[in-house]
């Protein structure tokens, strides 16, 4: 048998029930796939936080203007804001591209004298309750962690996100079972600042709580959509998938030389039990 027949055959036993998980059929030879670690960020691949950063945005940008606006009125020399609202899709592409917050202000209308003032805002509000409902799923990624958990893989979470709001997002989709730990900060400004040092600590320690070493790194893999997670993965020697669906363009993620750039997690899953039955069954 070729060695295309026996991956055709490994893709063939891997379905999807009615309820969009995955499922191994009767009969699986599971000793096919390499037994895989990956450790994922969670905002970015499996969470859009796009709507709550752009709402994060448009309302920081308002409540300043209002404000300055108050405190100019009883001036004789008054200056009326003039503000240009970007768009989403303006917004996200900036975003994407690394502006800083102090950039897109300025270019938003917001003078040196407002900047401070909309960027504390920003902090104060981008996780309060209701804009954190705006975050959802991203397209796929109830079929590509179950894809990963039903080959074998251990899935376990870094996330520079609040654990506990990272836990309850998982459970709210019924995946907190598909993962073998979680591992998050009690810092709710850690996944806005994207703190890579915090990040690589964090893996550090999934790593070292889950046996990772030098002799099984081969099989081990850093997923995110930051340079925070290419930095990490790259500092703990493991290699690293970078996702364009998140927070970050693909021309940004080239610069950070990952193993490998994807669109989304579901290409990133496909890529891993594709390559790991392939390097097996070769």
């Amino acid at each position: 048998m070729t060695t295309y027949q026996k991956t055709v055959i490994v893709k063939k036993h891997c379905v999807a029930n009615l309820f969009g998980s995955i499922s191994l059929m009767a009969g699986f030879p599971r000793s096919l796939s390499t037994s895989l670690t990956v450790f994922c960020d969670f905002d970015g691949p499996v969470v859009d936080v796009s709507d709550r950063y752009y709402s994060t945005y448009h309302l920081a940008l308002t409540d300043t203007a209002k404000y300055y606006r108050q405190l100019l009125i009883p001036q004789p020399a008054q200056i009326q804001l003039g503000l240009t609202i970007l768009t989403k899709a303006q917004f996200w592409q900036m975003k994407q591209n690394r502006v800083a917050d102090r950039e897109i202000a300025r270019q938003s209308g917001l003078g040196e004298a407002e900047i401070d003032f909309f960027l504390q805002r920003v902090v104060e509000i981008v996780n309060c309750a209701e804009l954190l409902q705006q975050d959802k799923l991203q397209p796929g990624v109830t079929w590509a962690l179950g894809l990963l958990k039903a080959q074998g893989s251990r899935l376990i979470l870094v996330t520079l996100r609040d654990r506990d709001e990272a836990i309850g997002i998982l459970e709210q989709h019924g995946l907190r079972r598909l993962f073998t730990a979680i591992y998050g900060t009690a810092n709710s400004q850690a996944a806005y600042q994207n703190y890579a040092e915090i990040k690589t600590k964090l893996l550090e320690r999934a790593m070292h709580e889950h046996q990772v070493t030098q002799l099984n790194s081969h099989q081990s893999w850093m997923i995110g959509d930051t340079e925070a997670d290419v930095l990490a993965g790259r500092a703990m020697g493991i290699s690293t998938i970078a996702l364009t669906c998140g927070i970050r363009s693909n021309s940004q993620l080239t610069q950070l030389q990952p193993t490998l750039i994807k669109a989304d997690l579901l290409c990133a899953a496909h890529h891993l039990v594709g390559s790991n039955s392939l390097q097996v069954c070769g």
